[in-house]
């Protein structure tokens, strides 16, 4: 408990551009650019489509960055999304967020990640599949204790992974790039489609399928928005936090479509289709089982890297609702020699392993998928309701370009997506929707406690 008499613990400004870079893309690269462009393939049917989708991600991907960039440089606050929400619309939204994060999304993600991760180690050491459990139990218990010693010890563990992963993804691409095909993808590697890959059928079909497309790509270019919530432990944040949102984007959405090229090169869009894991299959027509064994690592890495920010960026978010009055008042604390959210970093890693013992977290995760464009569409709109009540920014600031008709086109994806899953998944929306509004009563609950603990509200 701290003592009454000491001034509160704050967070330790310590991380650069660099750091914060490294933040956006290893929150954004995790495991989806390893299996979603089979996906978009076979819903587009040609190569030049297939680009022009992950094309468009880009695109949004950088007006989301850039409204996200805006929305940090306005309030440099830890919570990041938390707090605009917070802001603009006022608490219960903002508290829905928090409550979606930790019981599913953030926590359903890290149970998901790591077994995903372990299993690919697993593998790759030749190891029963038995074992991908406790591997996974380990994963998050060891990034959950470095990201407690210090934001500087977590993000250093982040950015040593992220640059390990854009290495393995940089053999990839110069491989395909640079190198003649010298073996044939084993036929048990790939996967036989239903209907077989062709251009869609005139302009409307093209637009429909298109549209198909957009929703696993865009699923693959979320994640940038997690860096906001750590706004605090960047130095100069406001200066900061829009440079690392615009690199970090910009980074992805040139790897994203380097490494597509790459596997049109490899396997052309019928065998990209098809196959069930492209990078793997990619390596091994270069490099053969040496170039398979070379991606397994990079892939084991990717997904340990995203873990790693997951856990550093989301338990930020809970300190804040716990600031707030609107969470378990030990989470609000920071550890006075580490200057992190141990209490909320502990709780998250504690859910994250109920899930995964479980066996919940992919159910649950399919369930609030839709959320996280939900979230996407209505932080954005906080963009347009700070500006008119905030007024723009001074000279020189992070303000996001061609608003507000880029942030109504990134709001209008997050729309298209949240339907997308709506339609696709009807039962899972209806649970997820449920779940999201078993958060109402408690947010009340906690609302009214606050009321009756004025000094603990903001």
């Amino acid at each position: 408990m701290q003592n009454h008499t000491s001034p509160p613990v704050g967070y330790a400004a310590r991380l650069g551009v660099f750091s914060g870079t490294m933040l956006v893309v290893g929150g954004i690269i995790g495991s989806g650019i390893f299996l979603s462009p089979a996906v978009v393939a076979q819903r587009v049917g040609t190569g030049a489509l297939t680009l022009t989708a992950w094309g468009i991600g880009a695109v949004v991907a950088i007006i989301g960055g850039f409204v996200y960039a805006e929305l940090g440089a306005r309030r440099p606050l830890a919570g990041g999304t938390y707090i605009y929400l917070r802001d603009a619309f006022g608490s219960l939204p903002a508290f829905l967020y928090g409550w979606a994060l930790f019981l599913i999304m953030a926590t359903g993600a890290m149970a998901a990640v790591a077994m995903t991760g372990a299993s690919y180690f697993a593998s790759l050491m030749g190891w029963s599949p038995a074992t991908a459990q406790p591997l996974a139990i380990a994963c998050i218990v060891i990034l959950t204790l470095l990201n407690a010693l210090g934001v500087r010890v977590g993000a250093t563990t982040g950015n040593i992974l992220t640059v390990l992963k854009l290495a393995a993804i940089a053999l990839l691409v110069v491989a395909a790039l640079t190198l003649s095909p010298t073996y044939a993808v084993p036929a048990p590697a790939m996967l036989v489609p239903s209907v077989p890959v062709a251009p869609p059928p005139g302009l409307a079909a093209t637009v429909l399928a298109m549209g198909a497309a957009l929703v696993p790509v865009l699923f693959s270019f979320g994640g940038w928005q997690q860096t906001n919530a750590v706004a605090e432990e960047l130095r100069d944040p406001a200066r900061t936090l829009p440079r690392a949102l615009i690199l970090g984007v910009l980074i992805v959405a040139a790897t994203y479509l380097l490494v597509n090229i790459a596997y049109l090169r490899a396997l052309g869009v019928q065998g990209l289709a098809a196959s069930s894991a492209p990078a793997a299959d990619t390596m091994f027509v270069f490099l053969g089982p040496a170039g398979r064994t070379l991606i397994t690592a990079g892939i084991v890495i990717s997904t340990v890297g995203f873990l790693s920010m997951v856990i550093l960026m989301s338990a930020r978010v809970y300190q804040a609702m716990a600031a707030d009055g609107l969470f378990f008042q030990r989470m609000a604390t920071l550890h006075p020699v580490t200057q992190t959210p141990v209490a909320a970093l502990v709780a998250q890693g504690v859910v994250a392993l109920l899930l995964l013992l479980t066996g919940t977290y992919g159910q649950l995760l399919d369930y609030v998928v839709f959320a996280d464009w939900i979230f996407f569409g209505t932080t954005a709109a906080a963009l347009v309701v700070l500006r008119r009540r905030d007024g723009p920014l001074p000279p020189g600031g992070a303000s996001a370009p061609g608003h507000p008709y880029t942030t109504l086109v990134f709001i209008a994806a997050a729309v298209y997506v949240v339907i997308g899953s709506i339609l696709s998944n009807p039962g899972n929306a209806a649970r997820g929707a449920g779940l999201l509004a078993l958060g109402v009563p408690v947010y009340h609950w906690w609302n009214r406690r606050r009321a009756g603990d004025a000094p603990h509200a903001r």
